[in-house]
């Protein structure tokens, strides 16, 4: 089966050696992603519900370029720096994947790569 690596375009991927999501066969694997806007910032400072919204956004324009959509997805993993937020990052993951209902994992982390960053999500896809 052909491998295909799909970039978001971030200049870290080739530093880090990592690629935004990886498609092979029918199988596609978002890396950890982040709620960082096109313009490279992070969107919702101090806001964990808009962070979550637009992390899954980033994890869907992954999965469009890889011929996947958010329906497609089968797992997600929320990692946050705090779990007593849950309640509103559960608000925003349930508003867009309350009729798909993948399997789900949260986890309470340290802290992540900027202090502005709340949460960061891995999304696993099937294709049927």
């Amino acid at each position: 089966m052909a491998r295909q690596n799909i970039s978001s375009g971030a200049p870290w991927e080739p530093i880090v050696g990592y690629s935004r999501a990886v498609r092979v066969g029918n199988i596609i694997s978002v890396s950890g992603t982040t709620a960082t806007g096109p313009d490279g910032n992070i969107v919702g400072i101090g806001d964990v519900y808009i962070q979550t919204l637009q992390t899954i956004k980033n994890i869907e324009a992954a999965l469009l370029k890889a011929g996947a959509t958010l329906n497609d997805v089968v797992r997600t993993r929320l990692y946050v720096v705090d779990i007593a937020d849950w309640e509103k990052i559960g608000r925003a993951h349930g508003e867009i994947f309350a009729a798909i209902r993948p399997a789900t994992s949260m986890l309470q982390v340290s802290k992540l790569i900027s202090p502005d960053m709340l949460i960061e999500i891995e999304a696993d896809a099937v294709l049927s």
